[in-house]
Order: structure tokens, then C-alpha cells, then sequence
């Protein structure tokens, strides 16, 4: 493989998604036929990187487009995790070599086509060659559950309406929020571009101020129901309109580092193949990691009744889902049709992501 090919699989690869654009990898090239990803997690100041298994399932979804972007020039893709066990700081090195008669993959066009759309989408409900097509995307490790109809997407909506409660009215979560949302344009490197967070002009208005301090926002969801509208636009809403939500369950319980990249590769396999389909997602992780630090027994506020509140959200997930307490719970998303998003989340560019 010569540098300008390696150059290209690393500008697709770069698209992989990751938890608010934090994008926690940086490349190093060590020859034309090897790259070695520093990967990081967020876990130390960000309350949703719980142990840093997010981060690391994004890892999974980086290293499973460097897959599917080496067989558009005609090369596998392997790779080893190589870090010694710091899942703090986990290092991969990814292998390229010529493979003859490889196929490119159909996932290869959609690498950069793949986004997130906040906004309601429209409630067609999915085609059985959709639904085959999701399930049999995320392979042999994870089961695929959809929810679909007006009584499951309530249940769904009900549960990220609490969700939600937790997320806005815990302290510690305050600090990413303020941070995540890069106001007044239309693309972002490395946030999200305020259009696309999901909520109209004067909601979006009365954020921006209202999140410049701690004090305004517990002010407001104390005493003037702050919490109301962004829980109708971003929560409520969207989980009612759209054709379903998808719950990807490993089927065994994630132990080591690997297990969570695995889990990794198989929601970017799911995602590609949604994109593929003409439809749309958007993540819907925060009932999943509330019930991780729930099923944990970890207190993750100084305000005790949100651990409280965050066990009834994973008593209720776990009942929508037919699932016990013990079961482990990888990802969740809504997918549905709509128009391309005209605001999106990009990402740095590729010297920017060099070590």
C-alpha cells in the first residue's frame, strides 16, 4: 500500500462516530502497511463514559471503518489491541495487506454519508427486508431488538422522559452539556453545531444563557420548569416519531476491552446498514448508562434520589425489554426516514488527528 492510499483509509476512518464528536483517538503511522491508534476515554470528566466503556465502543466502531474502508482499495484490515491492559489509554495497532479479489464493501459509501438526526423523523414503519437487514448487520455476538408501533415508542418515550429528568438536573452532567454545544454555526470539528442539537430557535436562545452557570440552570429547572421544554423536543417527541428503536444486547456480559470494541464494530455495522436503508439514527444512550451505574450500585451525584430515579429508569428499561437485571445492555438508538440534516457534526481534519 502506497502513503497516499493510507492516507485516504485514515480520511474516511476519521468519520467513525463517537460520543458528542470527542473523537478519543489520534493516529500514528509506523509504516504503509501499519497504523497505530492512541486511543483515550473521557471517563475522568465526563459522567456518561462510564469506566470508559463508551469511548471505548467507539474505538470499535473506528477500527471497524478502517475494515470497511481498506476493501474500497482492494486490502484487509486487521487489528490487536496493544496497550497492556490501560483501558484508559488503549493502543491498537491496525494491519493492511493486499487481498486480492476482495469485494468493497457496500458499507464503504456510506461511511461519510452516516449522521444524526435529533429532530422527529417520520413514523413509516420499517420493511421486513429493513428489519432482516438491521438484525443480521450487528452479527453473531449481539442480539437486536426493535420497538416499533405507537405503544412501544410511548413505553420508549416514557422512559427517556425520565431519563432525561436525570441527565438536566444532575450537577455533575452540567459541565459536558455547557461544553458539547458549539452555538451559532452549522457544522462543528469537534461538537455539535447548535441546529442540529434538535430544539427551535428560542429554546435554543434561552440554553445558551441559561447554561452559562450552574445557578441559572438549577434556578430554572427549580422553580420555572426548565427542564420541560428540551424534554418534549429532544426526548419526548423524537422517541413518538420515528418507525423504531433498537436496543443491541451482547450476548454475553462485556468483560475485558475487547468485548466492548467488538460491540463497537457491530453498532457501526448496524448504523452503515441503516444509512444504506435510507434511514436515519440517532444514539439514545443515557437510559443505558444510567442503569449501568444503577446495576453497579455507583452514586454518581451528590443528590441521592437521582441514583433512586436511575434505578427505576433501568427497572423499566429492563421490563420494556423482557430482560432481568443481570442481562447486559450495549446500545440504543431510534432510526427512522427524513430529510438529510442540514447541520452536522464533521470532524478535525486529519493532521489535527496525527500524534
Amino acid at each position: 500500500m502506497n502513503r497516499d492510499t493510507l492516507t485516504h483509509i485514515l480520511g474516511l476512518a476519521r468519520w467513525a462516530p463517537s460520543g458528542d464528536n470527542t473523537q478519543p483517538w489520534r493516529f500514528e503511522i509506523v509504516d504503509d502497511a501499519h497504523v497505530r491508534v492512541h486511543g483515550h476515554d473521557t471517563r475522568d470528566h465526563i459522567l456518561y463514559d462510564f469506566d470508559g466503556h463508551p469511548s471505548h465502543i467507539a474505538h470499535g466502531a473506528l477500527l471497524e471503518t478502517f475494515r470497511i474502508a481498506a476493501t474500497g482499495f482492494g486490502h484487509s484490515c486487521t487489528w490487536q489491541s496493544a496497550s497492556g491492559g490501560d483501558d484508559r489509554k488503549p493502543v491498537y495497532d491496525v494491519h493492511f495487506s493486499a487481498t486480492p479479489g476482495i469485494q468493497k464493501s457496500p458499507l464503504l459509501e456510506c461511511i461519510e454519508r452516516r449522521t444524526v438526526q435529533r429532530r422527529p423523523m417520520k413514523t413509516t414503519p420499517l420493511t421486513t427486508i429493513q428489519r432482516e437487514a438491521l438484525v443480521a448487520a450487528g452479527g453473531n455476538e449481539v442480539d437486536v431488538t426493535l420497538f416499533e408501533g405507537w405503544p412501544q415508542r410511548w413505553k420508549v418515550a416514557t422512559l427517556l422522559w425520565k431519563s432525561a429528568r436525570i441527565r438536566l438536573t444532575c450537577k455533575e452532567a452540567y459541565p459536558v452539556h455547557k461544553e458539547i454545544i458549539e452555538w451559532g454555526v452549522q457544522f462543528s470539528k469537534d461538537r455539535i453545531p447548535e441546529p442540529a442539537v434538535g430544539v427551535d430557535p428560542a429554546t435554543a436562545r434561552l440554553m445558551q444563557w441559561v447554561m452559562q452557570s450552574w445557578e441559572r440552570v438549577h434556578f430554572f429547572n427549580r422553580f420555572l420548569g426548565g427542564t420541560i421544554p428540551p424534554r418534549i423536543q429532544l426526548d419526548l417527541l423524537p422517541a413518538l416519531f420515528c418507525a423504531a428503536h433498537l436496543l443491541v444486547r451482547p450476548k454475553q456480559i462485556p468483560t475485558q476491552l475487547d468485548d466492548w470494541v467488538k460491540l463497537g464494530a457491530a453498532w457501526q455495522r448496524i448504523w452503515l446498514t441503516a444509512t444504506q436503508l435510507g434511514l436515519h439514527s440517532q444514539p439514545e444512550m443515557t437510559p443505558v448508562i444510567f442503569r449501568w451505574y444503577a446495576r453497579s450500585g455507583r452514586r454518581f451525584s451528590a443528590q441521592a434520589e437521582l441514583f433512586d430515579e436511575a434505578m427505576a429508569v433501568a427497572i423499566a428499561f429492563e421490563e420494556l425489554a423482557g430482560a432481568n437485571a443481570t442481562d447486559p445492555f450495549g446500545l440504543f438508538f431510534r432510526l427512522g426516514s427524513c430529510i438529510v440534516p442540514k447541520s452536522r457534526s464533521i470532524r478535525l481534519d486529519l493532521p489535527d488527528l496525527m500524534r
